[in-house]
């Protein structure tokens, strides 16, 4: 009687096959996460430029037009992250008179990742009405 030292080639193709499917939902699945990161990031960037403004208009009192970020107390190295560059953002427009504070602030992507239709999107922009309720809007990208 022989004995056995080791896997059937029909065993080990089992392996690879199971592996292969795993690895073939998995890679998809783990993709989509970096997209959602990148936004993650960038809102997150948007809402130190808020807090930004709003002490901004708490020290000021009102103002018609957008500060600068430097005047709102943020360097390049504050908003600098893993997806975005200080470049990316900018505030549109923002006003404060009587305690209540209005802005638009714009994040724009070079290029996302993001491959999930209908939406692939270049912007983020992140407003604030006067009472202070946000709303994450999406542009999409040219060519979608």
């Amino acid at each position: 009687m022989k004995s056995r030292n080791g896997f059937t080639m029909v065993e080990l193709m089992v392996v690879v096959l199971i592996v292969g499917i795993l690895a073939a939902v998995a890679v998809p699945m783990m993709s989509g996460r970096v997209d959602a990161s990148k936004w993650s990031e960038a809102k997150a960037a948007m809402g130190t430029i808020a807090s930004g403004l709003r002490a901004y208009a708490a020290e000021k009192g009102s103002f018609t037009s957008a500060p600068s970020m430097s005047t709102i107390g943020i360097t390049d190295n504050d908003l600098d992250g893993t997806y975005f560059s200080h470049d990316a953002y900018a505030i549109t427009s923002a006003s404060a008179s009587s305690g209540q504070v209005s802005f638009v602030i714009t994040c724009t992507a070079a290029s996302s990742t993001r491959t999930d239709k209908p939406t692939n999107p270049a912007s983020m922009t992140l407003t604030c009405n006067s009472a202070n309720s946000y709303v994450a809007t999406f542009a999409e990208a040219s060519g979608s």
